[in-house]
């Protein structure tokens, strides 16, 4: 029988973290609305990377709203580029989630400028002249299309769309999203987001799976298992270690989250005598930024937060903020003991590589790995062991150390995405898994066919199917 014209069918598309972690968007089509569920920016290998600058795959006038899990960059990063292309629609996100766009999405626009600037300045770009994907001022434009919304109750995203938040227990404001599409066939879409963890040190956990018929969950961590007392030992052991032969230790770190985890951990080491005090450097004004937002909402009780988080969670005795560039120079003359925590957190950008250039030649040093690093960053290359790496146009040598802690990480590992996917009330139709590594997503796919019984797929980029 043919369809009316009046009633196409509902349809779901990846146009990316399809096969990859990054460049998180998908695009929910039904009752004739196009709803937009993230708009990430691709990140890691260069061939993902060059899809940043691809035409987007619908025109951006054509999506009726966006709605984003979280604040993170391969989240949220292509919104200024979508909003000056055409798009002029609602932006949903909870609270916390505006309030860190607020901060990251500027300060990315200020980095590509940035970076483009220098590359042109030292002649290093393959590209002439270099120039940013968008600008600080294209996100600061952006950020009018911000709406928030609270957990648990039902948005009308577009005609036809609805859209709930509910907590994911990555980072402030992170939340998993389920898609009501009403009409001849109604569906229910859920998108897990990036996953937390359930034993996250800040944030309450991530809510049950409610009934859904198509689940899209992440797998950053898919083929792998957090040993959090395994890694612990190593983050205090490599602290301890550096410290005896007067070295630095450079942590590149995720802005969001991932400084705030760190502090934390610093705090109780140091306060079991597990580790000698030194100086701490936060280097990162959108890290500090964040960090603040993440101690206004503990002072304030938020239902984000557990409830035994105090105010003082992330103070260490010896902490300095570093906010201005001549500060961060500054630090490259100290010596001794110290620790600088810096974004990027995979070395992709930001104050951290000018930290890296200057101590990984350094053997006292030390550069702690806290975080996942994607294939083609800086990061994934000093995780392999690689004797240069090549950063502000020319390659580094390595003689620091290099250790990596997993279990800082706040996605959720295999086991814990599995037990997340057992609360569901009924198995979907289908599951879809993304947001990773080829051999992650697979792995997760065949482990949740094995455990679950469930109709488990890795999606291709671009792929498109029927959800009716």
């Amino acid at each position: 029988m043919t369809r009316p014209a009046s009633d196409p069918p509902s349809a779901l598309a990846f146009f990316g973290a399809a096969g990859a972690v990054t460049g998180s968007r998908f695009l929910i089509s039904a009752n004739g609305s196009h709803v937009l569920v993230d708009c990430g920016l691709f990140q890691g290998l260069k061939e993902l990377r060059l899809r940043n600058w691809d035409r987007f795959p619908i025109e951006p006038h054509a999506i009726d709203a966006v709605v984003l899990t979280h604040a993170h960059l391969d989240h949220s990063g292509y919104i200024p580029a979508l909003c000056r292309d055409g798009y002029s629609g609602r932006i949903h996100v909870t609270e916390s989630t505006r309030d860190l766009c607020r901060v990251l999405l500027p300060d990315s626009g200020h980095l590509q400028e940035e970076e483009a600037e220098y590359a042109n300045r030292k002649g290093y770009s393959k590209h002439a002249p270099a120039r940013p994907l968008y600008t600080e001022d294209d996100a600061r434009k952006a950020l009018d299309y911000l709406t928030p919304a609270p957990f648990d109750s039902p948005i009308q995203a577009a005609p036809g769309i609805r859209a709930i938040f509910r907590y994911a227990g990555h980072i402030l404001g992170a939340a998993s999203i389920l898609i009501e599409a009403g009409g001849r066939h109604p569906r229910r879409v859920l998108f897990s987001g990036d996953l937390g963890r359930p034993r996250h040190p800040i944030l309450r956990p991530p809510a049950p799976v409610p009934d859904a018929d198509v689940i899209v969950v992440e797998s950053t961590y898919g083929d792998r298992h957090h040993d959090d007392v395994e890694s612990l030992k190593l983050f205090e052991d490599a602290i301890v270690r550096t410290a005896a032969r007067g070295g630095a230790v450079i942590i590149p770190s995720f802005a969001v989250d991932r400084t705030e985890v760190v502090l934390h951990h610093l705090k109780l080491l140091l306060a079991a005598g597990r580790i000698p005090e030194m100086p701490v450097y936060v280097d990162s004004p959108m890290a500090l930024a964040a960090l603040a937002i993440y101690k206004n909402r503990i002072a304030a009780h938020s239902e984000e937060v557990r409830p035994e988080v105090d105010a003082g969670a992330f103070d260490l005795p010896r902490l300095t903020e570093v906010r201005t560039v001549q500060e961060s120079i500054a630090l490259n003359a100290i010596a001794g003991p110290m620790i600088i925590i810096s974004a990027s957190g995979m070395a992709t950008g930001g104050r951290v590589l000018h930290h890296l250039a200057n101590r990984l030649p350094d053997n006292r040093s030390t550069v702690i790995l806290v975080g996942y690093q994607a294939e083609g960053t800086r990061g994934r290359t000093l995780q392999s062991g690689a004797s240069a790496v090549k950063m502000l146009g020319q390659y580094v040598p390595v003689r620091a150390e290099v250790v990596t802690v997993p279990a800082f990480s706040v996605h959720a590992d295999q086991a814990e995405i599995i037990q997340w996917l057992k609360t569901a009330p009924r198995a979907p139709k289908a599951c879809y898994v993304v947001h990773g590594e080829l051999a992650a997503a697979s792995a997760l796919r065949n482990e949740i066919q094995r455990q679950l019984k469930w109709n488990a797929i890795v999606p291709r980029h671009l792929e498109r199917v029927r959800l009716d």
